[in-house]
């Protein structure tokens, strides 16, 4: 029995073709409509409209060049809070101090996807000791006087325990101050050099050295902000009118206003992101401490499949279902000989040029 028995079901396109027969098929000139077609001149008008576009939009909606928010504009604006911020890295208690991987080895921030963390299978590729980092290092960095070394040679050479006492102190003793007040005069024997070390960080972040010491890498060039966006990071997460929160909140950037999609300002912002940020406002991701691994694993999981859609059974047979490319290439199906009609899979139709077989590309042969 050969293809050309009325019988035997015939191929809807050439790929369905045994493979000799393919290739002879392939190998035909093309007999089926034919229209001109001026690449160069669709490749310019393309060009062109698209350059247009896009030097009108960017001057209309480009992103704003707002300046970055220093660490000597929080000290500012509020003192105590900045204090409370730096007392609390000498303390350990803060988001930094408590993070994990990648900048320590604590569990405080450490995410799960079932019984696997990322993060500590990556273990802790930029190390962070909060308080030598924000606080200690930076004052090492000032001229030195009799007092400020005195401190930081006695916190230094202190045990852990006296130390988170010390900071512990220190903060219950600034009590219910505001944020946006100077530091109190009178200081307690239990808040030990803390005070003396706080004072001198203020001054120092106040007069700007300190976002010059958290950004400086011995290198040419500096743009490594790690170190003062988590120093301002921490101050968002315990203190609700942070200077930080009140920024972020009246920029639309919180997480609850899908700030990852969004710009500062009321210009528009990454629109492509919805999907991702999406599944931050549902939940479990919602309320779940796992947010950040569970969105990445549903991303990864979409991603793929839509990578694998044309080996999915049923999902690849969609637009023979949904003919949607039928209604946008209506004219070439309309001109198209044997193709004005699209039976549902499984129904054999005889082929024709206008279907992807030209005439005679069937032979007598089924190899």
């Amino acid at each position: 029995m050969t293809p050309t028995d009325p019988t035997t079901p015939l191929p809807r396109s050439v790929a369905e073709l045994p493979r000799r027969q393919r290739a002879r098929a392939e190998a035909r000139a093309w007999r089926g409509p034919r229209r001109h077609y001026d690449i160069v001149k669709e490749a310019t008008i393309a060009l062109v409209v698209v350059l247009v576009l896009a030097v009108g939009l960017a001057a209309l909606f480009s992103s704003p060049d707002k300046p970055a928010v220093t660490l000597r504009q929080w000290s500012d604006a509020q003192p105590t809070g900045f204090v409370l911020t730096a007392a609390s890295e000498l303390q350990g208690t803060s988001t930094t101090a408590t993070y994990g991987p990648p900048y320590n080895h604590a569990n405080g921030s450490v995410q799960f996807l079932g019984p696997i963390s990322i993060q500590k299978l990556l273990g802790v590729a930029h190390p962070i000791n909060a308080a030598r980092s924000f606080v200690l290092d930076p004052l090492s960095l000032l001229p030195s006087t009799p007092t400020l070394s005195a401190a930081v040679h006695r916190f230094e050479t202190a045990t852990p325990a006296e130390e988170h006492a010390w900071a512990a102190a220190y903060v219950k003793h600034l009590g219910q101050r505001s944020l946006s007040a100077g530091l109190p005069t009178v200081t307690s024997s239990a808040d030990g050099p803390v005070p003396t070390l706080m004072s001198s960080l203020l001054g120092m972040a106040q007069s700007g050295a300190l976002d010059s010491a958290l950004v400086s890498q011995g290198s040419f060039y500096n743009d490594n902000y790690t170190k003062p966006l988590m120093f301002l990071g921490d101050s968002a997460t315990a203190q609700d009118n942070s200077y930080w929160n009140q920024i972020v909140t009246a920029e639309h950037l919180q997480g609850s206003q899908w700030g990852v999609m969004n710009e500062t300002g009321s210009w528009p912002g990454q629109p492509w992101l919805w999907l991702y940020s999406m599944w931050y406002q549902v939940p479990p991701m919602s309320t779940s401490g796992n947010a950040d691994i569970l969105v990445i694993a549903i991303i990864a999981v979409l991603s793929l499949a839509l990578l694998l859609v044309p080996f999915i059974p049923g999902l690849r047979s969609i637009p023979r279902w949904i003919p949607l490319h039928r209604a946008i290439w209506r004219r070439y199906y309309a001109e198209a000989p044997g193709a004005t009609t699209d039976p549902g899979p499984g129904t054999a139709t005889p082929p024709a040029p206008g279907n992807g077989l030209p005439a005679g590309a069937l032979g007598t042969d089924g190899a």
